[in-house]
């Protein structure tokens, strides 16, 4: 990584955080043509660079400060969280991603797009500060706070995720984290995890099989694992 980084008004410190050479030259190019695509109205092209912007959102994700508590020598809160929100709302943050991950399996070998996914979940304890209104307790692990899922492909490259309140049952969490794989990765055919015994599956939603490949058939299939109050208890390994 280089000592100093170029900005619109000078030259500063790099920190850890920021984005080396090579990895700006696989998004910077997609991030200028998202920007030429999205020209300012007034005709402006901005006071800071996109890599600096880029920066400042990474320096913030990794130490977790407030975006008014940015360093100086970064663009501020009101120009970083601007992109920031735009990025994540526009999905541009989830094309890079899933771009990013494409380059990644095929370095190690891989199709772009898996076949099979590992669903889990995770309960952690909520700062403080959070909100009362967006944590609960896992009752099977006593855990006070939030609840993440991941569902990852064989290489632990992350598909999809989602952050509920701790309370909130696996079942449930499995549920949203497949809608967010189909739409994603429709090329996923198998997803691996463990579904508990009281899911209450739509009759259009895939089904477990023995061979781990999913099934839209109303009832389940001969392989599949099915417990008697009518959920699922099956678990696969991902492809």
């Amino acid at each position: 990584m280089p000592a100093c980084v170029g900005l619109a008004m000078g030259e500063r410190k790099a920190y850890p955080s920021d984005l080396t050479d090579e990895q700006w030259a696989v998004v910077g190019p997609f991030l200028h043509a998202w920007k030429a695509r999205h020209p300012s109205v007034s005709g402006h092209q901005g006071r800071y660079e996109l890599r600096e912007i880029l920066n400042a959102i990474f320096y913030q994700n990794r130490t977790g400060c407030q975006w008014a508590y940015l360093p100086h020598d970064l663009p501020p809160k009101s120009a970083t969280y601007y992109y920031f929100a735009v990025w994540r709302d526009d999905g541009t943050d989830q094309a890079i991603h899933d771009l990013l991950r494409c380059q990644a399996r095929e370095k190690a070998g891989r199709a772009e797009d898996p076949t099979a996914v590992v669903l889990d979940t995770q309960s952690i304890r909520a700062a403080n500060h959070v909100p009362a209104a967006t944590t609960g307790k896992d009752a099977g692990k006593k855990v006070p706070g939030r609840k993440r899922g991941l569902a990852v492909d064989a290489l632990g490259l992350i598909i999809a995720v989602v952050v509920t309140a701790a309370s909130v049952t696996d079942n449930v969490i499995g549920v949203r984290l497949l809608d967010k794989v189909v739409e994603y990765t429709p090329t996923v055919t198998g997803p691996g995890w463990t579904l508990g015994s009281s899911t209450t599956w739509p009759s259009t939603a895939p089904c477990w099989t023995s061979t781990s490949r999913w099934s839209s058939a109303a009832t389940p299939s001969p392989g599949s694992c099915r417990s008697p109050s009518g959920g699922w208890s099956s678990k696969r390994t991902a492809r």
